[in-house]
Protein backbone atom coordinates (compact mmCIF):
# COMPACT_ATOMS: atom_id res chain seq x y z
CA UNK A 1 0.00 0.00 0.00
CA UNK A 2 0.85 3.42 -0.95
CA UNK A 3 0.99 6.27 1.13
CA UNK A 4 0.64 8.95 -1.78
CA UNK A 5 -2.35 9.51 -4.41
CA UNK A 6 -2.46 6.80 -6.74
CA UNK A 7 -4.68 6.41 -10.31
CA UNK A 8 -6.23 3.03 -11.04
CA UNK A 9 -6.22 1.70 -14.34
CA UNK A 10 -9.49 1.97 -14.57
CA UNK A 11 -9.57 5.62 -13.70
CA UNK A 12 -7.49 7.04 -16.34
CA UNK A 13 -6.63 5.74 -19.89
CA UNK A 14 -3.16 7.12 -19.71
CA UNK A 15 -1.91 4.99 -16.67
CA UNK A 16 -3.36 1.82 -18.41
CA UNK A 17 -1.64 2.25 -21.15
CA UNK A 18 1.71 3.12 -19.50
CA UNK A 19 0.64 -0.36 -17.17
CA UNK A 20 0.14 -2.50 -19.76
CA UNK A 21 2.98 -1.12 -22.14
CA UNK A 22 5.98 -2.00 -19.72
CA UNK A 23 4.21 -4.89 -18.19
CA UNK A 24 4.35 -6.41 -21.93
CA UNK A 25 8.47 -5.69 -22.09
CA UNK A 26 8.44 -8.56 -18.72
CA UNK A 27 9.24 -12.21 -18.84
CA UNK A 28 6.17 -14.15 -19.13
CA UNK A 29 7.03 -15.63 -15.35
CA UNK A 30 5.97 -11.71 -14.27
CA UNK A 31 2.63 -11.68 -15.83
CA UNK A 32 1.03 -11.73 -12.60
CA UNK A 33 1.48 -9.36 -10.33
CA UNK A 34 2.60 -10.41 -6.51
CA UNK A 35 1.38 -8.04 -4.61
CA UNK A 36 -1.64 -6.39 -6.42
CA UNK A 37 -3.59 -3.46 -4.98
CA UNK A 38 -7.24 -2.93 -4.82
CA UNK A 39 -7.55 -2.96 -8.80
CA UNK A 40 -5.73 -5.64 -9.12
CA UNK A 41 -3.93 -4.64 -11.83
CA UNK A 42 -0.56 -3.22 -10.72
CA UNK A 43 1.29 -3.54 -7.39
CA UNK A 44 1.89 -0.33 -5.26
CA UNK A 45 5.61 0.38 -6.45
CA UNK A 46 3.99 0.83 -9.87
CA UNK A 47 0.86 2.13 -8.81
CA UNK A 48 2.89 4.98 -6.68
CA UNK A 49 3.75 6.20 -10.13
CA UNK A 50 0.46 6.85 -11.56
CA UNK A 51 0.50 10.59 -11.27
CA UNK A 52 3.37 10.76 -14.00
CA UNK A 53 2.13 7.67 -16.38
CA UNK A 54 4.94 8.82 -18.77
CA UNK A 55 7.67 7.68 -15.79
CA UNK A 56 5.82 5.33 -14.65
CA UNK A 57 6.01 3.38 -18.41
CA UNK A 58 9.70 4.35 -18.40
CA UNK A 59 10.87 3.27 -15.54
CA UNK A 60 9.10 -0.01 -15.74
CA UNK A 61 10.03 -0.34 -19.25
CA UNK A 62 13.22 -0.27 -18.20
CA UNK A 63 13.60 -2.84 -16.20
CA UNK A 64 11.49 -4.76 -17.93
CA UNK A 65 13.85 -4.52 -20.79
CA UNK A 66 17.07 -5.35 -18.60
CA UNK A 67 14.77 -8.60 -17.73
CA UNK A 68 14.76 -9.50 -21.06
CA UNK A 69 14.95 -13.43 -22.12
CA UNK A 70 16.70 -12.61 -24.96
CA UNK A 71 19.55 -11.27 -22.67
CA UNK A 72 22.37 -14.01 -21.44
CA UNK A 73 21.44 -14.09 -18.03
CA UNK A 74 19.58 -16.59 -16.45
CA UNK A 75 16.66 -15.76 -14.09
CA UNK A 76 18.15 -17.06 -11.13
CA UNK A 77 21.09 -14.29 -11.95
CA UNK A 78 18.34 -11.43 -12.31
CA UNK A 79 16.93 -12.08 -9.13
CA UNK A 80 20.55 -12.50 -7.53
CA UNK A 81 21.09 -9.11 -9.33
CA UNK A 82 17.79 -7.40 -7.73
CA UNK A 83 18.50 -8.87 -4.85
CA UNK A 84 22.03 -7.44 -4.07
CA UNK A 85 20.83 -3.99 -5.16
CA UNK A 86 17.97 -3.93 -2.82
CA UNK A 87 19.87 -4.36 -0.25
CA UNK A 88 22.55 -2.19 -1.10
CA UNK A 89 19.30 0.16 -1.56
CA UNK A 90 17.88 -0.73 2.09
CA UNK A 91 14.96 -1.77 0.31
CA UNK A 92 12.89 -4.43 2.11
CA UNK A 93 11.31 -5.58 -0.66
Amino acid sequence: MTWIKTISVDEDEAVRHAVEAQRDLYPKEYASPIHPTADGQTSGIVASHSLIPDALYHAFATFGALMSPDLPLTRRQHEMITTVVSVANRCHY
